[in-house]
């Protein structure tokens, strides 16, 4: 019985620890991610920069207009040239409503990241991630509040098996539960 309850202690203390250093990892990711999204986002304005230019003076701004137009044309360059102007247009709206998600605060970006993230960056992001400690307040809370929620989700969890397992057990013996 002693050695049970001083295992159990100590699996609560690690597995507190392991969401602590979780937990420290969700601001040092959702950072990097947002630094990716803003790279991306300024190589494909200055990739869209030059056709949107053209929409805005020969277009009244609609950029949809010069791809149409590009597409209808009768020049062979111009009709294979609208597919790739499409795809840097789809790319850039992408990204830019990508960056719009990471404009909110620190909890709803984070909740951003990890549920509905672009799954390319995303990929890209967990590929290239750098692990680190960092100590300053934001990954602190973050840390401690994420251990505080995985270790009360873990002792919930015991405590409604231990309970179940309880009832079964009481029920097979034919002691009443009233």
């Amino acid at each position: 019985m002693f050695f049970t309850s001083i295992f159990r202690a100590y699996f609560r203390l690690a597995v507190f620890a392991v969401g602590i250093l979780l937990g420290i990892q969700v601001p040092s990711f959702v950072a990097q991610y947002s630094q990716r999204i803003d790279a991306h986002y300024r190589e494909v304005s200055i990739n869209i920069s030059g056709f949107q230019a053209t929409a805005d003076r020969l277009f009244d701004g609609d950029l949809d207009a010069l791809i149409a137009y590009y597409a209808d044309s009768n020049d062979e360059v111009f009709e294979s040239d609208a597919a790739s102007i499409r795809l840097i247009a789809n790319r850039y709206a992408r990204i830019r409503h990508e960056r719009n998600a990471l404009q909110n605060n620190g909890l709803a970006v984070a909740m951003h990241v990890m549920f509905a993230a672009d799954q390319e960056f995303l990929d890209e992001a967990l590929e290239q991630y750098a692990y680190t400690v960092p100590l300053n307040s934001i990954a602190i809370q973050w840390g401690i509040a994420l251990a505080i929620f995985i270790t009360l989700t873990l002792d919930l969890c015991i405590f409604g098996c231990q309970k179940c397992y309880g009832l079964v057990r009481r029920r097979k013996s034919g002691v009443s539960t009233t």
